[in-house]
């Protein structure tokens, strides 16, 4: 499936999620192996993009709903499995003794 955001081609999710925001995961989820000064500075021009753009927690909350929606349907097709009567059956019984 070819995913198109804003004229560019998502291979990835995370592809998707970055074209679809504007600003790369690594901002906002940081990167394994950061010093202080690294994760300060970051969180710094975090703070920034949601000073200058307050619309863009709600902004990635559509994304990541759309994108479980298209991606994975099946995720909430949720199926009730049939309870097994001799289960309840023997708990019965040892209750009972």
């Amino acid at each position: 499936m070819r995913i198109i955001v804003a004229g560019h081609t998502a291979v990835t999710a995370d592809e998707f999620v970055e074209l679809a925001l504007g600003t790369p995961l690594e901002l906002w989820l940081g990167v394994e192996g950061e010093s202080e000064m690294e994760r300060a500075a970051r969180m710094d021009a975090a703070r920034d993009i949601l000073a200058e753009n307050p619309e863009l927690p709600d902004r990635a909350s559509v994304v990541a709903a759309e994108t479980v929606e298209a991606l994975a349907p099946d995720l909430f097709n949720v199926v009730t499995l049939p309870r097994n009567a001799s289960r309840r059956v023997r708990a019965g019984k040892r209750a009972a003794a």
